[in-house]
């Protein structure tokens, strides 16, 4: 515990080792790349479900029933964005942490609802999205704002 001017007193972090710095840093760095790259792939998504409506199979009753071109706007805009927030976690911006954090989630609840249309694909998403919440939200990297 270390004490503030007015008496109080704050916990106090354990110094940071070398390599628990390395790994926060790598981990953040493969979240940006994940992100740029799963962009990409829902941006392709996007585009194939407005050019084409039959590319990916139709699905029966199901409760999140949207029609394959709406989905396809969803991927492609939701792609865009998580382009350019992978891009600026890869630049160090404040801003794309705290975005990517809630661009990630988003994608996560998106392909679980988009699961019957493509199940594997979207395990895979949701599984990177996962760990782009979790490399980003336990980097300990000092802010520059």
């Amino acid at each position: 515990m270390s004490h503030t001017p007015g008496g109080a007193t704050e916990p106090t972090r354990p110094p940071q080792s070398g390599s628990d710095s390395a790994w926060a840093t790598g981990g953040v760095m493969f979240a940006g790349v994940l992100m740029l790259v799963n962009g990409i792939f829902g941006i392709f998504q996007g585009i194939a479900g407005i050019a084409k409506d039959d590319v990916y199979e139709r699905v029966g009753d199901y409760v999140f029933e949207f029609s394959l071109t709406a989905w396809g706007w969803i991927h492609l805009i939701l792609g865009i964005l998580v382009v350019c927030t992978g891009w600026g976690i890869l630049k160090g911006s404040d801003w794309a942490k705290a975005g990517g954090v809630a661009l990630a989630s988003l994608a996560v609840v998106a392909n679980f609802i988009w699961l019957p249309y493509q199940p594997i694909w979207a395990l895979v998403s949701i599984a990177i999205g996962v760990f782009v919440i979790w490399a980003l939200c336990t980097d300990e990297r000092p802010s520059t704002l």
